[in-house]
Parts: structure tokens; C-alpha cells; sequence
């Protein structure tokens, strides 16, 4: 589905499970594609929301988003997970910490993928909301750093590259700004020399009217090249390499809404609802908050 580049620095994983009901088989296919700095892309994968494993309402469970099937079978794909690795003896900053030194180092097995499921299974089952606007504003502010999504697309391109994407929060009570922004380049020559470079923002509007759920409206497409950069000749066709690169839901965050589903200092997981993007889940840490080192052996 997409090939590997070695990553140099601090890097995005991207998942796509082509079937869900292969989470029941050892031969699951499914791509991981790490990079430094770049992104996830693509068709919706949703994990299996704590409240479906203890018996409580599967609406939001394992479903997919623009693809024909769903899965009926939730227990079973939790249980599979759930053999592998059993979290409730671990402390929650266990939890965290083992989420955070194996997205990194990730190689694509099935056994990962669901070690990822369950420690994020895990930490929505412990996470208490934040009870008051002003803490939530508090804690959600700033510049988050993509680290993982369950949404993938397209592959890389040997002349495009993305190099970063964050979010950054603006709060004001119970609506904000949020802007989606990755540093792209683009060799946009015969020799395939990275010449034109700059940044791409979505800029969206949020409303806060049900707990805590961002109701997302898309403002604006924003396109900056950087200091030097070569003009794209084609601007039209850089735009839809953006919008084949970024997360759907991040390039046009329209008729979808983000529940935070764990929140601290410096990790943050969102869940999408909506019509489009039902059940993915993005993976946030704070910008500059730690060094990330996909080599270590730990």
C-alpha cells in the first residue's frame, strides 16, 4: 500500500486496515508508513471503545467509514487484543509510557497494532474528562504534534514529501480555532530536487455544545511558501497532493465533531465522530514535549 522511508528524527506512524474482520487472522494485511515528520492519511478504522467491553452500548465500536462493512463481532476483536496483553495490573503511567516507546518503533505486525489498540483501549477506559471549561481550555491549548492515526490513504510520492504536521488549539470558553498545518516540500523538476517548499493550514472554527465534543467548521485553506522556495508551476495539482496526504478529516474537518478521549500534559487522544469519519482515532503529543527515538531498543 505504501512503501517505508527510514525516519531521521521524530516521525508520524499511519495505519489502514484493508479488512477489518482480519483482525481474526495471522496473515492481516495492513501498512504502516514511518517517516520523519510527515503524516497519516485515508479510509476509517475505529478502535473498540471501553464501554462496548464492558457490556454497555456498541455504537461507537469497530465501523467503517465510506467502505461496506461493519463489524458485528466486537468482543471478539477485543478479546484477540486483550490476550495479547492484559493492562489492567499495569499503572496507567505504564500504560502511557509503553504507548508512547512502541508507536515509534513499530514495524507493522499485527501483534503492535493491537498492543497499540489495547493501551488506547485502556487509557479511554481510565481518562476522567476534564469537569469545567476553563481546565479543559487549559489543558487542550497549544501546539499538538501528530504522532498516530487509524485513517490512511494514498502512498508517498518520490517528488512530494511532507516533512511536519501539528494542530494548534486557540480557546475562548466554549469555542476556538484549531489550524492543521504540515511543512511540505516539492521537487518540482526534472531532477527531482526539492526546489519549492512552504506550509499548508486548514483553518477550522470549533464549537463546544454537547460535554466536551468540538463541532469542527472548516474557514479556510491557507497556502505559505517558504523564504526562497521555487513557485509551484502547478498549484492546482499541489493542493490535491495535499488533500491525498493529510488525514480527510484534518484537510476538511467539516460534518465531523472530536471527542477527547484522553487528555494530559503532554499526550492527547481524539476520537472523530460524524458522518464521515465515525470511530478514528488521532494520537497527539505536545509539541517540543519530548524527543521521540525510533531506534532505541527499550
Amino acid at each position: 500500500i505504501c512503501n517505508a522511508i527510514p525516519p531521521t528524527s521524530s516521525l508520524f506512524l499511519f495505519s489502514f486496515l484493508e479488512r477489518i474482520d482480519q483482525l481474526r487472522k495471522p496473515n492481516m494485511k495492513y501498512s504502516f508508513q514511518i517517516f520523519s515528520a510527515a503524516l497519516l492519511v485515508g479510509n476509517a478504522f475505529a478502535f473498540v471503545p471501553a464501554t462496548a467491553r464492558r457490556g454497555r452500548s456498541p455504537s461507537s465500536a469497530i465501523r467503517s467509514t465510506g467502505m461496506e462493512w461493519i463489524l458485528d463481532d466486537v468482543e471478539t476483536a477485543v478479546s484477540e487484543a486483550e490476550q495479547m496483553i492484559d493492562t489492567d495490573g499495569m499503572e496507567t503511567s505504564e500504560i502511557k509510557n509503553n504507548l508512547l516507546d512502541l508507536l515509534p518503533r513499530m514495524t507493522g505486525t499485527t501483534e503492535e497494532f493491537r498492543e497499540v489498540e489495547a493501551y488506547v483501549n485502556a487509557l479511554e477506559d481510565r481518562y476522567s474528562p476534564m469537569q469545567t471549561i476553563d481546565f479543559l481550555n487549559l489543558a487542550m491549548s497549544g501546539e499538538w504534534q501528530l504522532l498516530f492515526s487509524t485513517n490512511l490513504a494514498g502512498g508517498p510520492k518520490p517528488n512530494f514529501r511532507l516533512r511536519e504536521m501539528y494542530q494548534r488549539v486557540e480557546t475562548d470558553g466554549f469555542s476556538g480555532k484549531v489550524e492543521n498545518q504540515v511543512l511540505w516540500d516539492l521537487a518540482d523538476n526534472d531532477e527531482l530536487n526539492f526546489d519549492a517548499s512552504g506550509t499548508f493550514t486548514a483553518v477550522c472554527n470549533y464549537n463546544i455544545n454537547q460535554g466536551a465534543r468540538m463541532v469542527m467548521e472548516l474557514d479556510d485553506h491557507v497556502i505559505r511558501l517558504a523564504k526562497g522556495s521555487a513557485v509551484p508551476k502547478d498549484v492546482e495539482g499541489l493542493v490535491g497532493m495535499l488533500h491525498r496526504a493529510m488525514p480527510k478529516e484534518l484537510f476538511d474537518p467539516n460534518e465531523h465533531a472530536m471527542d477527547t478521549t484522553w487528555l494530559d500534559t503532554d499526550l492527547r487522544i481524539v476520537r472523530m465522530t460524524g458522518s464521515r469519519f465515525e470511530g478514528v482515532r488521532n494520537i497527539f503529543i505536545r509539541r517540543g514535549s519530548m524527543e521521540i527515538n525510533p531506534t532505541s531498543d527499550k
